[in-house]
């Protein structure tokens, strides 16, 4: 009889423990969609965009995952062509980095404007919040062009009310020091540049995923 009590009362204290520590929660799952810029071009193990925000954003007691969805050379079409399977169920997030490969080819800027924002619809008819990654047109293809380019990314975010970055490589670009030898894509240091810009976007971007969950 003592043994049997005994065992009730493991039991009941089994059962109280399990109560009063709930199961850990999952990482937040963030998706970097983009090109070269988001996969890590001529960089390091570790030392791509996607790496480094992931650290600096536990750093600061953020419990995420960030993975790596970047190719380099795609295009905003070419996203949008691999945006479902590149954005996985269970996604909570997505930085979106598109369109400098559109301005660097000179496509209509148009197209690159109807490609992003059917992507920014499609993920947040998912359920999926978004943090926009604008780009700036280059100087040498003119203002006429910068001025059909440039404010796309504006005028998405405002659209769909994601949250937007303004410029990519803001500190870094036209900065030798910062730059590969191309002078088009970020060095490590660079990357640390960007990752140091793009914090309180980021930030901003899990609260719209909180609000979402």
């Amino acid at each position: 009889m003592a043994f049997k009590r005994f065992l009730q009362a493991a039991a009941v204290a089994v059962a109280l423990l399990a109560v009063a520590t709930p199961a850990s929660a999952d990482p937040v799952r963030i998706v970097g969609l983009g090109d070269s810029l988001m996969a890590g071009y001529g960089l390091g193990p570790g030392e791509a965009f996607p790496d480094r925000l992931q650290a600096a954003l536990r750093d600061r007691g953020h419990d995420v995952v960030i993975e790596n969805a970047g190719v380099s050379g795609d295009t905003s079409s070419g996203g949008l062509s691999r945006l479902d399977w590149s954005v996985p169920d269970g996604t909570a997030a997505v930085i979106l980095e598109l369109g400098a490969n559109d301005m660097l080819r000179g496509i209509e800027p148009a197209i690159t404007e109807k490609n992003l924002d059917a992507m920014v619809a499609r993920l947040k008819g998912r359920g999926i919040a978004v943090l926009l990654v604008g780009m700036r047109a280059a100087p040498n293809l003119g203002p006429e062009f910068a001025t059909q380019f440039d404010p796309i990314y504006e005028r998405i975010a405002g659209t769909h009310g994601v949250v937007l970055m303004p410029f990519f490589l803001d500190g870094v670009a036209a900065d030798p020091k910062y730059l590969l030898a191309d002078g088009m894509h970020p060095n490590a240091a660079g990357v640390d540049v960007m990752v140091s810009r793009a914090l309180p976007y980021v930030e901003r971007l899990l609260g719209e995923a909180g609000k979402a969950s």
